[in-house]
């Protein structure tokens, strides 16, 4: 569907994109009920301050870690997290599934399902996930160049789900970096869904630390500032947590639950100023 001209979706009732900016934020996994609640209560506090809509996102499973070593996540059934956060703080919520048989019972208890870049050729997947009627982000693989994410789109249509979002993180570039294509957005914009950069795992160094991925923070805000000056973005994702250190998963590209409202401040402004308003 469009709006003003611009792609929309359909979330948990409510229309995002058609020109305005919404966000995809949370931790990378989950850890414990408290830290689930803690984190969407803040997000939801520095979104709603800003009226910028927020779908809170965590994973219950890690399947594409660097070391069997790695934690995974504490499991399908702890998605009652989730359906616990959005039912205090009237968040969306989203998490990844990697199996298809995953689709149906995360479906029950999330709004947006959610395919991980490294599995978005995957048919089954995208077509067990399109089928469940909820809306879908596909994330674009980081060996994908953004007309490609036309065939991945199409495998979701053809089974009967047109409400969809396309997020760019990066493409590898060489051994362990990942660069962003800013013309790509213009690419992903042709797909006719809402385009999100998820400006976080861009900035992710796989494999840098051995055993473990490594990333730089420090480059996330200019990042997620020079994707919405494109004007070809319809929404941000960022993993945030309040001592991203000390997070299981994704911590040196994580930013920090209190740096949050003033990166999505400068955001807003650029974002303000590429609209004309």
């Amino acid at each position: 569907m469009q709006n003003n001209g611009r792609p929309t979706v359909e979330v948990r009732g409510r229309t995002l994109g058609g020109g305005e900016l919404f966000l995809i934020a949370g931790p990378c996994v989950l850890e414990t009920r408290e830290l689930t609640l803690s984190i969407a209560e803040r997000l939801a506090s520095i979104a709603g301050e800003r009226c910028v809509p927020l779908i809170f996102k965590a994973s219950f499973d890690k399947a594409n870690r660097s070391s069997i070593s790695a934690g995974r996540g504490p499991g399908l059934e702890r998605l009652e997290w989730l359906a616990e956060a959005r039912e205090r703080y009237g968040l969306a919520v989203l998490t990844d599934v990697h199996l298809p048989e995953q689709c149906a019972p995360a479906a029950e208890l999330v709004d947006v399902l959610q395919i991980p870049a490294f599995l978005s050729r995957q048919t089954d997947l995208l077509v067990a996930a399109a089928s469940t009627g909820r809306p879908v982000n596909i994330k674009k693989g980081q060996f994908l160049a953004p007309w490609d994410m036309r065939n991945a789109t199409a495998k979701c249509e053809q089974a009967g789900n047109a409400n969809l979002i396309v997020t760019e993180r990066g493409v590898s570039f060489g051994y362990g970096r990942l660069v962003v294509d800013m013309t790509g957005f213009a690419h992903l914009a042709a797909t006719g869904h809402p385009v999100v950069f998820d400006a976080t795992h861009a900035v992710q160094e796989p494999g840098a630390l051995g055993d473990k991925t490594g990333g730089d923070r420090r480059k996330v805000p200019a990042l997620a500032r020079a994707a919405i000056a494109t004007g070809d973005v319809d929404g941000l994702f960022f993993e945030v947590h309040p001592d991203p250190d000390r997070s299981p998963s994704d911590g040196p590209n994580m930013l920090r639950l209190d740096d949050f409202g003033r990166v999505l401040d400068g955001v807003i402004a650029v974002h303000r100023a590429v609209r004309g308003s």
